[in-house]
């Protein structure tokens, strides 16, 4: 009897350890695909991390260098979208920050600082142009000038005003027509033409939109100025 019970002691702890074992190598291989699995996805995670490109502020497709202001700006789309102006990663004028109308959208900026001077719209549809010319006679030498339309910007606009938009570096200020779309930036007391404008005319043949042609967008880096 003492035999058989001793053996029975001997069944029962053999198969307990080998229980043991079993489920302790069965656990590791859990474990170790577990951490395989982590240190993968962490890998992995890295990478994606590494290879997304960089964004700059307002969106731009590089960065500007030193002493430059980053800027984005699209113009109005029909007479549902009002136009977008961005600098420095700020928004300045919008339909989300309805600030946007009908007519010419324009913001001021300081071109020491890149300090918001102003922003305002201008009905050149149904309103008066004079107000809009008193604005810009008040624009004072060294701000920078950012304008969009929105709808229709022209069909107010007279001689004088156009002069003095042009005066602020404009080219196409003059050929502006009934529903073009246009964004322009320039500056007061600027000694050359600006490079910052872009301009499609309404065309019945090629607009995107009934009555209206595409939005027109820009993007650029407007150099501080230096005293």
């Amino acid at each position: 009897m003492r035999v058989a019970g001793a053996a029975k002691l001997v069944v029962a702890v053999a198969v307990f350890l080998l229980t043991f074992y079993v489920i302790s190598q069965v656990f590791e291989i859990k474990m170790d695909a577990s951490l395989g699995n982590l240190f993968a996805r962490s890998a992995l995670d890295t990478a994606a991390r590494s290879t997304k490109p960089p964004r700059y502020k307002c969106g731009i497709s590089k960065a500007c260098p030193e002493k430059h202001f980053a800027f984005k700006m699209a113009s109005g789309a029909a007479n549902v979208v009002g136009p977008k102006i961005c600098l420095e990663d700020n928004i300045l004028m919008s339909g989300v920050k309805n600030n946007v109308g009908r007519g010419i959208n324009i913001a001021l900026v300081n071109g020491k600082t890149g300090e918001v001077l102003d922003t305002k719209y201008f009905d050149m549809w149904g309103g008066d142009v004079a107000p809009f010319i008193e604005f810009l006679k008040s624009i004072q030498d060294g701000t920078i000038v950012l304008m969009g339309t929105y709808d229709d910007g022209a069909t107010k606009l007279n001689d004088e005003a156009r002069r003095l938009i042009a005066e602020l570096g404009s080219t196409s200020i003059t050929n502006l027509g009934f529903r073009d779309n246009w964004v322009f930036c320039g500056g007061k007391g600027i000694k050359t033409k600006s490079p910052f404008e872009q301009h499609i005319k309404n065309n019945k043949d090629t607009n995107k939109y009934e009555g209206w042609p595409e939005v027109v967008e820009m993007e650029g880096c407007i150099p501080q100025k230096q005293d």
